[in-house]
């Protein structure tokens, strides 16, 4: 089964989705599970997982309701309020549906670098592994060494970094990134999504040979069996299209042997999500 391990659904307004900027007028419309079906078809792609978008309960209820109308939803990886007092509460309510694997925090966002760190949050994450969840680490380069302290903090707990901590690829840095990257891949709890790529470099002027010193240094620090594809449509859609994103990987993969690319398109994933 070929698994998209990382998109996104919405009923667009400007007020739940302040981050789209004026430059992002692409993805100011309603992204639902008819539009990414037809892509995932088109390019031989088999099932999804729905990653949260919006940082409140309803949000994953609404996932959680897709998901149960959509069988190709294979999973939900949604937003619980880790830092309340309330959070068993939510977590108790989410995991009676068997779609809802994952918790994800909009961490590059808040204005503590070290907000992961907190006792709070750190009480939240310590949750999870009794519910049998995972928790996608979605960051920018410098909240990597932040990272690291975390997931070495909770070893059984099973982490997948997003979109390879979004790099700077348009302005093509590869340092300190690299080495922070390394230190998080060590911990063999933490898996990496192969996602977010083509947002990260120059939107007009992007090519093949942009991603390849990334995709280097990321299959080297994860190896084979830690690493999953993921379009992370329709954000995506930005700097290009479905087949643009999938591409990018597969061209990348081409010499690679076709079991490597099963685990990379699917497997690993499902390992992840599903174990």
């Amino acid at each position: 089964m070929k698994i998209d391990s990382h998109q996104h659904f919405w009923k667009y307004n400007p007020t739940e989705y302040s981050w789209i900027s004026n430059e992002m007028n692409v993805l100011k419309k309603d992204f639902l599970p008819g539009d990414l079906f037809t892509e995932l078809t088109k390019y031989g792609m088999d099932s999804c997982i729905a990653v949260q978008a919006r940082q409140c309960p309803e949000e994953t209820r609404w996932l959680l309701e897709l998901a149960t109308q959509n069988d190709f939803i294979k999973a939900v990886v949604g937003w619980v309020d880790l830092c309340s007092g309330d959070v068993k509460s939510q977590l108790d309510e989410f995991t009676q549906h068997r779609k809802f694997v994952g918790v994800r925090h909009v961490v590059h966002d808040e204005p503590d670098d070290n907000f992961i760190l907190r006792d709070d949050f750190l009480n939240g994450i310590s949750l999870l592994k009794n519910y049998s969840l995972t928790y996608d680490l979605l960051l920018f380069p410098k909240h990597l060494p932040v990272a690291e302290r975390l997931v070495s903090m909770f070893p059984d707990q099973p982490f997948v970094l997003d979109h390879i901590s979004k790099p700077l690829i348009r302005h093509k840095k590869i340092h300190p990134w690299k080495e922070d990257l390394l230190r998080l891949a060590a911990h063999d709890n933490v898996f990496c999504k192969i996602s977010g790529m083509v947002t990260e470099n120059d939107w007009q002027r992007r090519q093949m040979e942009d991603y390849i010193p990334y995709l280097d240094i990321v299959f080297d620090a994860f190896g084979e069996n830690r690493l999953m594809y993921g379009s992370d449509w329709p954000v995506c859609k930005v700097a290009g299209d479905y087949s643009h994103v999938l591409n990018v990987v597969e061209r990348y993969m081409e010499k690679m042997p076709e079991g490597v690319r099963e685990k990379i398109i699917g497997l690993n994933c499902r390992e992840f999500y599903f174990k």
